[in-house]
């Protein structure tokens, strides 16, 4: 699938290696190394390796003696280059006192340096890391991506990720890698559509003060291609809403089950506060309501579950997935894989945990991996962005998981689209979208 690429995680890549000629791949995988390293550093002529004992270390053996036919020394101290070729995929648990310092001194040393597989240290199937880590300025993973060069906090030590074609066939993988492909997946107007069949988005938000979250999201539903979008908000708020967004109809919270008649979708939350009667409503919404949801922000406020009519998209960031599962938020950041997992079967929902590596997950255990963007999404605003574009996707009929990993993408395509790199705002990001969209 073009709009997917396999995560393996060490059992898959383990299962795709079985009756494949260990010393053959072994010798393809050194090779990529040491052609990575030439290429990408031809004037370093001092390399210091570290390896294990086990498969990883020999693919390290062998870049070695490759790069020693070439002309390269291979030396213990002040090297140009290091590579790391401690653990690769095989970590499991805690490391020994030993690695944790072999690992400590590669950190230390100042030069660039290039992993095999998955720096030692995290965990290639979860992305966790339990102690010290490599950190890497490029990882040569065979084959395909790992999980744990996907996923946080293991994808902060990858560096560059290059993939090293070993000769082995695609395999099935439980997580997924997205692309920007997936945007080929959401309807656009077609002749025959009028403004309700394009899709039409309520969004539910915007108390005193906080009338720009759902403008925003307002906003980027309607840049997602969604041909009518209701904006549903105390009265006090609607004067400031016609101003923020013109195109939208603003209707006061009390008419809000009387909007969702002809709505496909809701975008619930964005500034909705978290008063009593605001929880009380988000609870009637998600429980009457049959069209799909986003669920973000102050909705996700002391939400529970609950046997939901239809789909029900949840879209937290660490701080908010901690609070919906009783934990802490680095705990949350700790094990994030685990974590929307969890969450996904606990609300029996798709859910996304928002990042640098936004994960949406389904019950069942599929996670894709939408991992598009630049830091510079990191600034308020982006979230009721991306609550607004998923808003439009579930209202075009996308499946939910599809539709909100769909939404990462558009969403994170944006950052890198819109001409501000530096002082990115969610705005920016809105008016980038049409741009993403129209290109896929």
């Amino acid at each position: 699938m073009a709009e997917l690429e396999p995560l393996y995680t060490a059992e898959e890549m383990r299962a795709a290696e079985a009756g494949h000629d260990v010393d053959a791949m072994m010798q393809r995988a050194g090779a990529a190394v040491a052609e990575e390293l030439m290429r990408r550093w031809p004037d370093a002529r001092r390399v210091a390796i570290h390896a294990g004992g086990g498969a990883n270390g020999g693919d390290g053996r062998i870049a070695g003696e490759i790069l020693q036919a070439q002309g390269r020394e291979l030396v213990e101290e002040r090297p140009d280059v290091v590579i790391d070729a401690l653990l690769g995929t095989g970590l499991k648990g805690a490391l020994r006192d030993e690695t944790a310092q072999v690992i400590e001194q590669i950190n230390a040393v100042g030069v660039p340096v290039l992993t095999v597989d998955i720096p030692s240290g995290v965990n290639a199937s979860t992305g966790e890391v339990a102690g010290a880590a490599v950190n890497a300025d490029v990882t040569v993973t065979m084959h395909g991506p790992k999980v744990g060069l996907a996923v946080a906090p293991g994808r902060f030590h990858a560096g560059e990720v290059v993939v090293a074609d070993i000769d082995l066939q695609a395999a099935e993988t439980e997580h997924w890698l997205v692309t920007a492909e997936i945007l080929a997946e959401v309807p656009r107007r077609a002749r025959g559509d009028n403004k309700y069949t394009a899709g039409h988005v309520l969004v539910v938000g915007g108390s005193r003060g906080m009338t720009g979250a759902p403008a925003l999201a307002a906003r980027a539903a309607l840049r997602a291609d969604a041909g009518y979008v209701t904006i549903a908000a105390p009265a006090e708020s609607l004067p400031v809403l016609e101003t923020l967004v013109l195109e939208a109809v603003k209707r006061p919270l009390e008419e809000v089950f009387e909007a969702v008649r002809r709505a496909k979708a809701l975008a619930v939350g964005p500034g909705l506060g978290r008063e009593a009667d605001a929880e009380a409503l988000v609870r009637r919404l998600l429980a009457e309501v049959e069209v799909p949801a986003v669920v973000d922000a102050d909705a996700l406020f002391e939400l529970e579950p609950g046997d939901w009519p239809a789909p029900r998209v949840l879209t937290p960031h660490e701080g908010e997935l901690a609070r919906l599962l009783g934990r802490d938020s680095q705990d949350i950041a700790a094990h994030r894989l685990a974590s929307v997992q969890e969450a996904a079967e606990t609300f029996d929902c798709v859910v996304v945990l928002k990042g640098e590596d936004s994960l949406v997950a389904a019950p069942g255990g599929t996670v894709l991996v939408s991992a598009l963007g630049l830091p510079s999404l990191a600034t308020a605003g982006t979230g009721d962005v991306l609550t607004g574009v998923t808003a439009a996707f579930l209202a075009k009929g996308v499946e939910p998981q599809r539709a909100a990993a769909a939404a990462c993408a558009a969403q994170q395509l944006a950052s890198r689209e819109a001409s501000q790199r530096y002082g990115l705002v969610a705005s920016d990001v809105v008016e980038a979208l049409p741009r993403v969209l129209a290109r896929h």
